[in-house]
């Protein structure tokens, strides 16, 4: 009797495939290395070699149309301002703009001030049985921290986390619905507005300030509209993928209790533990381009027109970079992940999202040596990001004060 494997199917909206991908990514890398979904039209590559070398190909793999399936094939016109939506040279000039906030220095400053959202968030729960680590946790301190370098008020915090979340839900299996007003920024318009009368030392004053050399080269402030963008993507950038980080922390370290004690008796593996926890679980684990010229591979033609698909959780995983790269190792000397992107579009809020994973961590474990995922967890409806949507755990001893 014979046997017949089916070709591999690779859905980025089947929510089967979502909650366990690698088995699927595998055989991607293995079977398909440019795999053609034919349902919902999009090309994608697997391996790491490709995912880097496509994701530094801005010439090739244009940014200008967005990084998500739906929104390059609903064609919008992207405005000026989202970083993740633009090609040089636009892109070269609004990021260094940014970049005047996002630099190593200035997000190492921000360290006591996380660690104290961080003890805020933990404190009320030594010698509790348990809490959930997003509800409680994940989804807190980067609200708090984003919230504090946009300038945006404790009690509307929330609302402004919750805005660009829901955008990103999936139901049923089916993408998500696009429309014209994606990036828009109009939630912060009162906000901005406010602070241009009332000028501060957060984000949302510098970009209000800030003088730069456009594509024209005209010497200029940003319009309103501008600013409005650029802050509705650092709010929502800075939010839901480091929540998704510190989720995967919660579970990884549970399933791994002897490196969790490690980590607990010597909190200076913690950096490279949170190196591997992104490797190991990527908050995104594709990127989406639009194909701007017939490119070869593997033999065949991906047509100028199509839609490109990074499967940067596959890539990370991808035993030709990576020995061994299903286990989770907090000692592995990891050398490069694709989880922050590669080349120019490189994630700009890097530097933060490694400092409040490793501060958020210390803070943990320096409480809670040890606990368990409850079995009602249940990981988020998303296309464009993978992780929990709850994730209760129960302490195995009631915690002690830091």
């Amino acid at each position: 009797m014979t046997t017949t494997t089916e070709p591999v199917y690779y859905d980025p909206y089947n929510p089967e495939i979502n909650a366990d991908p690698q088995p699927t990514f595998r055989r991607l890398r293995d079977e398909a290395p440019l795999y053609h979904n034919d349902k919902h039209d999009f090309f994608a590559v697997s391996r790491y070699e490709d995912c880097e070398a496509g994701l530094r190909d801005t010439t090739t793999y244009s940014s200008g149309r967005g990084n998500i399936i739906e929104l390059i094939k609903a064609g919008f016109e992207m405005p000026p301002g989202v970083l993740i939506y633009e090609d040089p040279p636009v892109h070269t000039i609004h990021r260094s703009l940014m970049s005047r906030v996002f630099t190593p220095k200035k997000m190492a400053a921000l360290e006591d001030k996380v660690r104290a959202f961080s003890a805020e968030c933990l404190d009320p729960y030594v010698g509790s049985e348990g809490f959930d680590f997003i509800a409680d946790l994940g989804a807190l301190v980067p609200m708090k921290t984003i919230g504090m370098l946009l300038g945006i008020p404790d009690e509307d915090q929330q609302a402004i986390r919750d805005r660009p979340e829901a955008q990103m839900r999936t139901k049923d299996g089916k993408p998500m619905r696009m429309t014209p007003r994606f990036a828009a920024g109009e939630a912060f318009a009162e906000y901005v507005d406010w602070r241009a009368k009332n000028p501060s030392d957060d984000i949302m004053t510098m970009l209000i300030e800030a003088e730069f050399e456009d594509e024209t080269g005209v010497t200029r402030r940003l319009e309103r509209h501008e600013i409005l963008t650029y802050v509705n993507v650092i709010a929502g950038a800075g939010n839901e993928t480091t929540t998704h980080l510190l989720g995967w922390a919660g579970s990884t370290l549970a399933e791994h209790p002897d490196q969790r004690a490690q980590l607990a008796e010597d909190p200076r593996l913690i950096p490279n533990a949170i190196e591997e926890l992104l490797r190991y679980e990527p908050p995104a684990p594709h990127a989406a381009r639009y194909v701007s010229r017939d490119v070869e591979l593997y033999g065949q033609t991906v047509p100028a027109g199509s839609v490109m698909v990074f499967v940067i959780g596959a890539a990370n995983r991808d035993e030709r970079k990576h020995a061994d790269p299903d286990a989770f190792d907090i000692h592995r000397t990891i050398g490069h992940h694709l989880t922050f992107g590669f080349g120019v579009h490189f994630c700009l809020g890097a530097a933060l999202a490694r400092l409040e994973g490793r501060v958020v961590l210390e803070e943990v474990l320096a409480r809670f040596p040890e606990w368990t995922v409850g079995a009602d967890a249940r990981l988020s409806e998303s296309s464009t990001v993978r992780g929990w949507e709850t994730l209760p755990i129960s302490l195995s001893t009631q915690g002690r004060p830091r």
